[in-house]
C-alpha cells in the first residue's frame, strides 16, 4: 500500500522547476536574441526560439530583470521569484502541448514593467504569454 504522502508527492512532480528545466547556454540565449521570435505580454516580453534539443523536458526557460528599472537586487529577485513560481506554476499545460506537437523550445521572460507588480498579475501575463507561444509555434 502507497503512503498517502507519497501519492500527494506524486501528483506534485509537475509543478517542479529543475536545474535541467533552466536555460543556461549563453551560445542559446545569443541565438534566441539574434534569430528568436518575441511577443509582449505585457508586463513581460518574451523572447523563443524553437530548438533541436533532445533533453528530458520540452522548454529551457530564464527569467530576468533589468537592473536600469530597478537598482536594488532584492527588487529584482523578488520580480524573477514571482514569474519562476507563476511558470512552475502554470507550465504543465504548457509542457503537454509543446509535447503532443514534439516540439522544443527555449523561452525566455523579461520584465519590462516599471514598478513591482503582484502575483496575481504576472501570473495572468504568464498564461497569456503560454498561448500565444503556442499560437506562433
Amino acid at each position: 500500500m502507497i503512503s498517502p504522502f507519497l501519492l500527494y508527492f506524486r501528483s506534485m512532480e509537475g509543478f517542479t522547476l529543475k536545474k535541467e528545466e533552466r536555460l543556461c547556454s549563453q551560445k542559446i540565449i545569443g541565438e534566441m536574441f539574434a534569430s528568436g521570435e518575441s511577443f509582449l505580454s505585457y508586463p513581460l516580453k518574451v523572447v523563443f526560439l524553437k530548438t533541436d534539443s533532445t533533453q528530458a523536458f520540452p522548454v529551457l526557460a530564464a527569467f530576468t530583470v533589468s537592473k536600469r528599472n530597478f537598482k536594488r537586487a532584492v527588487k529584482r529577485n523578488l520580480l524573477k521569484r514571482r514569474m519562476r513560481e507563476a511558470y512552475r506554476l502554470n507550465k504543465p499545460g504548457f509542457y503537454d502541448e509543446l509535447a503532443a506537437k514534439e516540439l522544443h523550445i527555449a523561452v525566455m521572460f523579461v520584465f519590462i514593467g516599471k514598478d513591482l507588480i503582484e502575483f496575481p498579475i504576472i501570473e495572468k501575463a504568464m498564461i497569456s504569454a503560454f498561448k500565444k507561444v503556442m499560437a506562433k509555434v
